[in-house]
């Protein structure tokens, strides 16, 4: 399977202290993988190296075969990249409204309010006074509304309620049908991605420990033992 997007032997520091120790990540497009691990696993360092946030010490990040290792984050989103991180995912200065706006192409971000229904009544608010949960919602219509081919979410659900996150990662899964590579970093196996109830996709499931991948395959064999 062609990758979209790729880490080949991708390394990252941060000052003295190495968070990606060679890791080797082939993420397809039409498919949603999962980077698990525990806070310090990597998991989130890999999305940043993917998305152009955090620079590789060595080792590449690869678009379609071609090497973006310094295009920098801006030109990535421009060609296709979409990242929603799992803090400061908002413009906390701007409504809802506008955050959505600027998501949407022509403005129209109906879809949104679809898939957010809690949103409406948000529109007004600056988005830097909502709740956590309420602030990805926002921040997860970045990716409901854009026509990436790639999207890189940490943590989709945190703060939200169980059928708001079943929702999103339903979502999600959607955009990976219409051929995007979902990249989404996740503490667990989610519902619905954990191999035990079927998908439309595939879901290739790489788990991190300590800056290195220690498992890679599908949902059902890492849950199996």
């Amino acid at each position: 399977m062609t990758a979209e997007i790729e880490l080949r032997g991708a390394r990252v520091r941060y000052g003295p202290l190495e968070a990606l120790h060679g890791v080797h990540l082939p993420l397809p497009a039409g498919t949603v993988t999962v980077l698990l691990g525990r806070n310090g696993s990597g998991r989130t360092t890999a999305l940043r190296a993917l998305a152009g946030t955090v620079p590789l010490s060595s080792g590449q990040v690869l678009r379609h075969g071609y090497d973006i290792t310094r295009t920098p984050a801006h030109d990535r989103a421009r060609h296709g990249l979409c990242s929603v991180p799992d803090l400061r995912a908002v413009h906390p200065t701007l409504t809802v409204a506008e955050n959505l706006e600027l998501a949407a192409r022509g403005g129209d971000f109906a879809p949104a309010l679809t898939l957010y229904p809690a949103l409406l009544p948000l529109l007004p608010r600056r988005a830097g006074t909502l709740s956590g949960g309420e602030q990805r919602m926002v921040a997860l219509s970045r990716a409901a509304l854009s026509d990436a081919r790639v999207v890189l979410v940490d943590e989709p659900s945190l703060g939200m309620s169980p059928p708001v996150a079943a929702a999103t990662y339903t979502m999600l899964l959607s955009l990976a049908a219409r051929s995007a590579a979902v990249v989404i970093a996740e503490q667990g196996l989610p519902p619905g991605l954990d191999g035990r109830t079927p998908v439309v996709v595939p879901v290739v499931v790489h788990q991190l420990r300590r800056g290195s991948v220690v498992f890679s395959g599908e949902p059902a064999e890492l849950t199996a033992g």
